[in-house]
């Protein structure tokens, strides 16, 4: 199983440092959260994209792709009844599809839970609509790129649609583009009813790509959730795509994230000794 970490853990440093660290750290591949470049990827011209493409295959790292795409620039939004937001949200989208693209990603997980959240005054059925007009027109974008979109289902706490695996699905489903699929994040998964391997196991074929970490929103093994019965409904629904490193309590440090994290993946996904 590939292994990667999300680039947020190292926000601060200098991209060549931290895909040196990435690599030496035994990770196959890193997934960058454009906010932690730039403040809108308008900014990173095609010269830069380049180098920082080169810079990752230098240390036969593999860019895998984007998430945290809309945290910036503020006031972007997906479910909304401001055509000209709206608009502005989509061309943006569009954008970061061909940065991804640029970067040699393959993948953009689709979290963004206050951008894609119901907004006062609109129903359910609007807004599904609205996020349907919104990924049919991304996701013809993303073919061009050689990219697939992700949509991650996000608690209740977080957002107010795509709440759970099963309604993240049925949409994925009912919008029926090859270029559109989902993520699963066990942190996300751990505040459903549902346990987890059973969560996977109806998203087979579905899901693209997953995140790792804990229910305590640290890195995997650093908590109580167990991994082993994961990595066995994974291995029985045949995912064989990056298992991700996705943390929310930076307090440990970026080294003791990634190496911990590492050393307790590489024991429960490649049998490898802790």
């Amino acid at each position: 199983m590939k292994l990667g970490i999300c680039s947020e853990v190292f926000n601060g440093w200098d991209w060549e440092e931290t895909c040196e660290f990435v690599k030496k750290t035994g990770y196959d591949g890193i997934e960058i959260a454009p906010f932690t470049l730039a403040k809108s990827v308008d900014l990173i011209s095609t010269a830069k994209r380049a180098e920082l493409r080169a810079v990752a295959k230098s240390h036969a790292l593999e860019i895998i792709g984007l998430h945290w795409l809309l945290v910036s620039p503020e006031g972007l939004a997906i479910t909304t009844a401001d055509d000209a937001l709206r608009d502005k949200t989509k061309a943006y989208f569009f954008e970061l599809i061909r940065f991804c693209s640029d970067l040699g990603g393959k993948v953009m997980i689709v979290g963004s839970p206050k951008q894609r959240n119901v907004p006062e005054g609109m129903s359910y059925a609007t807004a599904i609509d609205s996020a349907k007009d919104f990924f049919i027109d991304c996701a013809k974008e993303a073919v061009r790129a050689g990219v697939t979109l992700c949509l991650e289902p996000l608690s209740t706490a977080e957002t107010n649609i795509f709440s759970t695996a099963k309604e993240t699905l049925a949409f994925v489903k009912e919008l029926g583009h090859p270029n559109f699929k989902m993520m699963l994040d066990v942190k996300a998964m751990s505040s459903e009813n549902e346990p987890i391997p059973s969560i996977i196991k109806n998203c087979k074929g579905y899901f693209e790509h997953f995140h790792a970490n804990d229910e305590n929103k640290s890195g995997p093994g650093f908590g109580k959730t167990d991994f082993v019965p994961i990595a066995e409904a994974l291995s029985s629904s045949g995912y064989d795509k990056y298992i991700s490193v996705e943390v929310f309590n930076f307090t440990p440090g970026p080294e003791v994230i990634a190496e911990n994290s590492y050393k307790y993946l590489n024991c429960i996904f490649n049998k490898q000794p802790h």
